[in-house]
Protein backbone atom coordinates (compact mmCIF):
# COMPACT_ATOMS: atom_id res chain seq x y z
CA UNK A 1 0.00 0.00 0.00
CA UNK A 2 1.12 3.44 -1.20
CA UNK A 3 -0.53 6.46 0.54
CA UNK A 4 0.54 9.91 -1.37
CA UNK A 5 1.17 12.94 0.12
CA UNK A 6 0.42 16.90 -0.85
CA UNK A 7 3.02 19.45 0.05
CA UNK A 8 0.78 19.28 3.47
CA UNK A 9 1.61 15.95 3.71
CA UNK A 10 -2.63 15.21 3.40
CA UNK A 11 -3.75 12.56 1.34
CA UNK A 12 -4.37 12.94 -2.29
CA UNK A 13 -4.44 9.28 -3.10
CA UNK A 14 -3.96 5.27 -2.24
CA UNK A 15 -2.74 2.68 -4.58
CA UNK A 16 -2.17 -1.57 -3.79
CA UNK A 17 0.78 -1.88 -5.98
CA UNK A 18 1.23 -5.39 -5.18
CA UNK A 19 -0.42 -8.83 -3.67
CA UNK A 20 2.14 -11.34 -2.12
CA UNK A 21 1.95 -14.72 -1.48
CA UNK A 22 2.17 -15.89 1.99
CA UNK A 23 5.78 -15.70 1.96
CA UNK A 24 6.76 -13.19 -0.92
CA UNK A 25 5.69 -10.46 -3.10
CA UNK A 26 7.82 -8.67 -5.76
CA UNK A 27 7.56 -4.71 -6.40
CA UNK A 28 9.66 -2.27 -7.96
CA UNK A 29 10.00 1.35 -7.79
CA UNK A 30 8.78 2.06 -11.19
CA UNK A 31 4.89 0.93 -10.18
CA UNK A 32 5.37 2.63 -7.00
CA UNK A 33 5.98 5.69 -8.26
CA UNK A 34 3.95 5.69 -11.48
CA UNK A 35 0.91 6.90 -10.13
CA UNK A 36 2.74 9.14 -7.51
CA UNK A 37 4.30 11.28 -10.89
CA UNK A 38 0.60 11.18 -12.06
CA UNK A 39 -1.77 12.13 -9.04
CA UNK A 40 1.48 15.31 -8.36
CA UNK A 41 2.60 13.59 -5.39
CA UNK A 42 4.91 15.58 -3.32
CA UNK A 43 5.47 12.79 -0.80
CA UNK A 44 4.76 8.88 -0.74
CA UNK A 45 4.71 6.50 2.46
CA UNK A 46 5.14 3.11 1.23
CA UNK A 47 3.26 0.47 3.87
CA UNK A 48 3.19 -3.56 3.80
CA UNK A 49 2.60 -6.23 6.17
CA UNK A 50 4.07 -9.63 7.24
CA UNK A 51 1.59 -12.64 7.36
CA UNK A 52 3.40 -13.58 9.75
CA UNK A 53 2.79 -11.15 12.70
CA UNK A 54 6.81 -10.69 12.38
CA UNK A 55 7.90 -6.72 11.96
CA UNK A 56 11.46 -7.81 11.73
CA UNK A 57 12.47 -6.39 8.07
CA UNK A 58 13.85 -9.04 5.94
CA UNK A 59 16.65 -8.26 3.14
CA UNK A 60 13.97 -7.70 0.57
CA UNK A 61 12.45 -5.29 2.54
CA UNK A 62 15.65 -3.43 3.10
CA UNK A 63 16.70 -3.74 -0.46
CA UNK A 64 13.39 -2.26 -2.10
CA UNK A 65 13.59 0.46 0.43
CA UNK A 66 17.12 1.47 -0.65
CA UNK A 67 15.65 1.25 -4.03
CA UNK A 68 12.52 3.66 -3.51
CA UNK A 69 14.81 6.53 -0.86
CA UNK A 70 17.31 6.27 -4.35
CA UNK A 71 14.04 6.80 -6.77
CA UNK A 72 12.71 9.38 -4.68
CA UNK A 73 15.88 11.19 -4.41
CA UNK A 74 15.63 11.06 -8.53
CA UNK A 75 12.45 12.29 -8.83
CA UNK A 76 12.35 14.75 -6.69
CA UNK A 77 9.04 12.75 -4.69
CA UNK A 78 10.20 12.19 -0.74
CA UNK A 79 9.68 8.55 0.63
CA UNK A 80 8.70 9.67 4.18
CA UNK A 81 8.73 6.31 5.49
CA UNK A 82 8.34 2.40 5.00
CA UNK A 83 6.26 0.54 7.65
CA UNK A 84 5.86 -2.97 7.95
CA UNK A 85 2.77 -3.94 9.51
CA UNK A 86 2.35 -7.38 11.13
CA UNK A 87 -0.29 -8.55 14.83
CA UNK A 88 -1.88 -5.39 14.52
CA UNK A 89 1.47 -3.42 15.18
CA UNK A 90 4.08 -1.47 13.10
CA UNK A 91 7.60 -0.52 12.41
CA UNK A 92 9.28 2.52 10.82
CA UNK A 93 12.25 1.52 8.91
CA UNK A 94 12.73 5.53 9.26
CA UNK A 95 12.91 4.81 13.24
CA UNK A 96 14.50 2.12 13.27
CA UNK A 97 17.15 1.85 10.16
CA UNK A 98 20.18 4.23 8.86
CA UNK A 99 18.63 4.25 5.41
CA UNK A 100 17.68 7.80 5.60
CA UNK A 101 21.02 9.01 6.57
CA UNK A 102 22.04 6.81 3.54
CA UNK A 103 19.71 8.18 1.35
CA UNK A 104 18.49 11.63 2.51
CA UNK A 105 15.10 12.72 1.22
CA UNK A 106 14.57 16.18 0.37
CA UNK A 107 11.17 18.41 0.77
CA UNK A 108 10.66 19.62 -2.48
Amino acid sequence: MHLLLNVKNQLIGQQIVTRGTATETLSHPRETFRLAIKQGAAHILVAHNHPSGSLDPSAADLQLTRQLLRAGQIVGIPVLDHLILGAGQFLSLRQHSTLWDDFPQEDP
